[in-house]
């Protein structure tokens, strides 16, 4: 571990000292380079055990802490997390980085780089292009882009999809093709070849930043210079508004919440997204005695079914006086990032309990929903755990609840709803669109005169919300409204079609 932060130190002081010495009326930065482990958070080497990992992503995030603070003290501009080929052990770094930020008050600029296989697949999470974008844009980096793995010529098709959906820059440094023993540099493409390559990229305005990785020599880098020296690099789009923008501004155009797993997921305007509540040990009888009796392998095949059924999301929750919920939500959601059938969608995860929600986000390589956070407990738990949340990347629940209660009025539903979205979105800078309220479903029909208009409230507060807090979403658990016709199936269908 010491020796770790003197290597890194070093290693940036000596670029630095190279890049001070340089005085010819050009800017040049240095870049400290966060690379890839060789261990993985996503996949197990137990062919026996999917769910067995060698390394806890804390461990990982402490490693990532000590090489990012050497890194910065020697004289880095620019934090590079690269060549990443296991998008959760990318995560690790990217909340390791911020973490530094917040306890040291310093800030650098960010720049992701992803390895890439034939498929457009994250070497070994099996993620794509996009759904790892969308895991990791929450860091707002200064760019994002492909290096190492494949030649140039194999790139192409991922760079554009990368290029068509990320707001930021994007880099590309690819390897000088593939290992080639007999070429004096031992891989196949030379500084021409190289050259030719980017500049295509350049040409069709798919990339801002090129360079070059494995097989590339001080004449490869020179010569992709030359050839982008006269280019003009991708326009890089407009970036998303927050905080106070959102509040100044009457905004029209759609932002969609985007999720992601090994693959996105960006709910349409209008349509429902389906979450599968089946792996909630509340949600299904058989799947808690499956978790109690320590039966994951089954128990991972009912998340495999809710996939297929056509959910769009799975919630996943252990709250249950006889498990314990965060050794429960660590194993489960491990087994499940080894299920590729089930790892493409994403994972909401579902607790009461602050710890295991934390225990969950360590878990998921993509993009997921956190269920949930309130105001329960006061302001200053709420801003704590959203910044938690908001570093992780998730996107999250918020419920209708504060220091006085559950609301339960159409007046308290607008007036805790609202009161959380200016603390999320003006204070924090939380994403408008990946903050879901649920402003409570409540049982209609109990028989007591205070309870008729719940449903009709929480139409109303949708309708509110919808108006006066710009691209916030709305969840409900729709079976809630029925509870007082429990064991009348047929009613409570009817009502649920009729409430929706």
């Amino acid at each position: 571990s010491a020796l770790a932060r003197e290597l890194n130190e070093a290693a940036a002081r000596l670029a630095r000292g190279v890049v001070d010495e340089i005085d010819d009326g050009r800017r040049r930065f240095v870049a400290g380079a966060i690379g890839p482990l060789t261990v993985s958070l996503s996949n197990s080497p137990d062919a026996d055990d999917p769910g067995f990992r060698v390394v806890t992503f804390d461990q990982v995030r402490t490693a990532y802490t000590e090489q990012v603070r050497a890194l910065i003290a020697g004289g880095s501009d620019v934090l590079l997390v690269e060549t990443i080929f296991d998008s959760l052990n990318a995560k690790a770094a990217l909340v390791a980085i911020q973490d530094v930020f917040a306890q040291d008050g310093v800030r650098l600029p960010i720049m992701i780089s992803a390895a890439v296989g034939r498929g457009g697949e994250t070497m070994i999470s099996a993620q794509t292009v996009e759904a790892f974008w969308t895991a990791v844009a929450h860091v707002n980096p200064l760019s994002v882009g492909l290096n190492c793995s494949l030649g140039p010529d194999l790139m192409y098709p991922f760079l554009e999809q990368l290029a068509s959906k990320s707001s930021a820059a994007i880099s590309c440094y690819p390897n000088a093709g593939l290992p080639n023993p007999l070429s004096p540099t031992g891989f196949d493409l030379e500084p021409d070849d190289m050259a030719r390559h980017l500049g295509h990229f350049a040409k069709d305005g798919l990339i801002n930043i090129a360079g070059g990785c494995c097989g590339n020599t001080p004449a490869h880098v020179a010569a992709i210079a030359k050839a982008l020296d006269d280019q003009p690099g991708r326009a890089i789009p407009a970036r998303a508004i927050t905080g106070d923008e959102v509040r100044r501004r009457s905004v029209t155009v759609p932002r969609p919440l985007q999720l992601s797993g090994s693959q996105p997921f960006v709910q349409q305007p209008g349509v429902f997204m389906m979450i599968g509540e089946r792996t909630n040990v509340a949600g299904s009888p058989k799947f808690a005695r499956l978790i109690k009796d320590g039966k994951y392998d089954e128990a991972v095949s009912i998340a495999r079914q809710q996939v297929e059924n056509g959910a769009n999301v799975i919630d996943i929750c252990m709250d249950e006086g006889m498990i314990d919920g965060i050794v429960a939500m660590t194993r489960f959601l491990q087994l499940l990032g080894s299920e590729p059938e089930v790892a493409k969608v994403p994972f909401m995860i579902d607790s009461s309990k602050w710890e295991v929600l934390e225990a969950g986000l360590a878990c998921l390589q993509g993009k997921g929903i956190v269920n949930s956070i309130s105001l329960k407990e006061g302001e200053a738990t709420f801003r704590e755990r959203a910044r938690t949340i908001h570093r992780y990347g998730a996107a999250v629940v918020v419920m209708a609840f504060d220091e006085e209660g559950q609301a339960a009025t159409y007046a308290d539903r607008i007036r805790i709803c609202e009161r959380a979205y200016r603390i999320l979105v003006d204070e924090i800078g939380f994403p408008p669109e990946d903050i879901i309220f649920d402003p409570n479903i409540l049982t209609v029909a109990t028989g007591m005169e205070e309870h008729d208009n719940y449903a009709v409230d929480f139409i109303e507060a949708t309708r509110w919300i919808k108006t006066h807090l710009p691209h916030a979403k709305v969840s409900g658990g729709v079976s809630n409204i029925s509870f007082s016709f429990r064991g009348n199936n047929v009613v409570r269908e009817a009502m649920h079609s009729a409430f929706l």
